[in-house]
């Protein structure tokens, strides 16, 4: 199937809504919308979080499908491949598709990982490759088995939460401002004004625990009334809002992320009648290190997950990141700088290459809010096959 030029076919979800269980899927979609709908800040983050499977709710009607996006036919392109594997596959494999299936419809799951493995397979084989799933059919550490003129890599998909890099959590950040947020607007209406918590957190905030803590430091602050609390977890200044220009408050987020910088943590709750205002903005103690995280993550798959019999590649797939910060991270080669840095170390020895993408090359989105050719790429100079004419396709860097 070629992803690019996919078009809508009823067939394709009502085949995929049968493969995970139409019960199942149900019962997921009703759960999704629940979350999603409510009114707070992590409401906003499920509908983020669970857009795939948001987006193939809403292509269930022949309307919505003549409708569908660029990026929604992608998606239901993935739903079609996750289908045609599954009709290629004896009984013992198709039964281990549909418990990743099913692993992706629960909890805090999605069915990134398995489309991840699924577009994996489909760009492997639009360069010339032979694609085996061998971690479903022969239940291997690795995922995909590609061969071409002769040679084989072993293809391990690993998916990483940018969280794990994170200092502070962005979902610690919604229940924090969830919980604080009907405070603020009884707050608001006995101290009418435009108002700007800054909050520093030299450890950061990882843990139920610290989110309970800062929200009773900054109730009782406003209790108290005063304008600042330092302690050695959290600094909090609290100063009068100063907005620039006539409309500022249109372009208030604008200007408190340029002011605050992209790993600030920004929440507003106004009060329309009053015209009140109370912005709050965090950082941790240290920059966020997403890219280290990535190169852990890599390690721990090179030495758990591939054999050392084959040249190694990691699909990475880093998720819960927005267009701002994926862009950001790849000009500032922080990304390719912490890979390439890795491929020197002895746990990368079994790794030829490594490939790292988010959900924007997944929706196939344009540059510059995706990478150019679909994927960042590296390739491990080091490695014996990083010269193989026959895995160039597969290994050769992108930069």
């Amino acid at each position: 199937m070629n992803l690019a030029d996919h078009r809508p076919d009823t067939a394709h979800l009502a085949r995929f809504r049968a493969l995970c269980g139409d019960r199942r899927w149900t019962a997921r979609l009703a759960e999704i919308a629940r979350r999603a709908s409510a009114a707070s800040l992590a409401g906003r983050a499920a509908q983020q979080r669970h857009a795939l499977e948001l987006a193939l709710a809403r292509l269930a009607t022949p309307d919505a499908l003549a409708k569908a996006t660029p990026a929604e036919r992608r998606v239901l392109s993935y739903a079609g491949e996750a289908v045609a594997l599954a009709g290629t596959l004896p009984a013992g494999p198709r039964k281990r598709l549909r418990e990743r299936i099913e692993a992706g419809l629960s909890g805090e799951a999605t069915l990134v990982p398995l489309f991840h493995l699924l577009r994996t397979a489909a760009l492997h084989r639009a360069r010339g490759f032979e694609v085996a799933f061998t971690g479903l059919a022969e239940e291997t550490p690795w995922d995909l088995t590609i061969t071409r003129e002769g040679d084989t890599a072993e293809v391990v998909c690993e998916t990483v939460s940018a969280e794990e890099g994170r200092r502070v959590h962005r979902g610690d950040w919604c229940a924090l401002v969830d919980r604080i947020n009907p405070e603020l607007q009884t707050w608001l209406a006995a101290h009418p004004g435009r108002y700007l918590l800054k909050m520093t957190l030299p450890e950061g905030m990882v843990r139920d625990d610290q989110v309970a803590g800062l929200h009773r430091r900054i109730s009782t602050l406003l209790a108290e009334q005063r304008r600042q609390d330092a302690g050695a977890d959290a600094v909090l200044k609290l100063d009068p809002l100063v907005l620039a220009g006539a409309q500022a408050a249109t372009r208030l987020t604008g200007q408190l992320r340029a002011q605050f910088g992209e790993e600030a943590h920004l929440a507003v709750t106004a009060s329309p009648d009053s015209g009140s205002v109370f912005v709050m903005a965090a950082r941790a103690g240290q920059e966020n290190a997403i890219a280290e995280a990535l190169c852990r993550r890599m390690a721990d798959a090179a030495a758990n997950r591939l054999s050392g019999t084959a040249p190694g590649i990691l699909a990475v797939f880093l998720d819960d990141i927005d267009r701002t910060e994926w862009r950001s991270l790849r000009e500032r080669m922080e990304i390719e700088g912490a890979t390439r840095r890795w491929m020197t170390e002895a746990s990368a020895r079994r790794v030829v290459a490594v490939s790292c993408t988010s959900r924007m090359e997944l929706l196939g989105l344009a540059p510059p809010d995706a990478a150019p050719e679909g994927e960042l790429r590296f390739r491990n100079p080091g490695h014996a096959a990083a010269k193989s004419p026959a895995l160039a396709p597969a290994i050769l860097s992108s930069n």
